[in-house]
């Protein structure tokens, strides 16, 4: 176990609809082994698409994924932002991006990250075209001069199943790129 998180530290991951949630699980483990602590994850509406919260809840103390009113007591953002000591977004889709650059809170997940003052990762997946865009750009360099910390994506090679095309695109970092990611945001908080 790292020295930078405690057995107490508590991890709030922000799971969104991109089709790389769908090996959130994956993460999950791999940031337990390397720092303890306990894990919340709040999924977006889309994210349930890709992955069902039952399956999520095999790895983690807690889901979140709804926007029941009689889930609020529990599960208000204010709330949400402070039981947690560092959140992650994994994976962060450009729509979340532009959210959070903006100050936006259309759902629960966007709420809480302006709610919280704790360290804040996001982790973007998406297309090479996306990525590059320069209004994703901008986003991104909001996010950063915000003090939240973007993780650049790694570029993976795979097959476009349309076109049978190999191509590469930003993806997440493997689980063991993203316990890198996360230490020194823990050493600092």
């Amino acid at each position: 176990m790292s020295n930078f998180a405690t057995p107490e530290t508590r991890f709030l991951i922000g799971a969104t609809g991109s089709i790389a949630v769908t090996r959130l699980p994956e993460y999950l483990g791999a940031l337990r082994t390397a720092f303890g602590g306990s894990y919340t994850v709040l999924m977006t509406h889309t994210a349930t698409n890709f992955l069902s919260p039952h399956a999520v809840g095999l790895s983690a103390e807690r889901v979140i994924a709804r926007e029941a009113p009689e889930d609020w007591p529990t599960d208000k953002p204010s709330r949400l932002a402070a039981d947690h000591d560092i959140v992650l977004v994994l994976p962060a889709t450009a729509n979340v991006l532009s959210a959070a650059a903006a100050g936006a809170a259309p759902n629960r997940l966007t709420t809480v990250l302006l709610a919280t003052e704790r360290p804040v990762l996001f982790f973007p997946h998406m297309g090479t075209a996306m990525w590059r865009n320069p209004a994703v750009r901008r986003n991104v360099a909001q996010l950063r001069e915000d003090g939240r910390i973007v993780v650049d994506p790694v570029e993976h090679a795979d097959r476009d199943v349309v076109t049978g095309v190999v191509a590469t695109h930003p993806a997440l970092r493997e689980p063991d790129g993203v316990v890198t990611a996360v230490r020194p945001a823990l050493a600092a908080s």
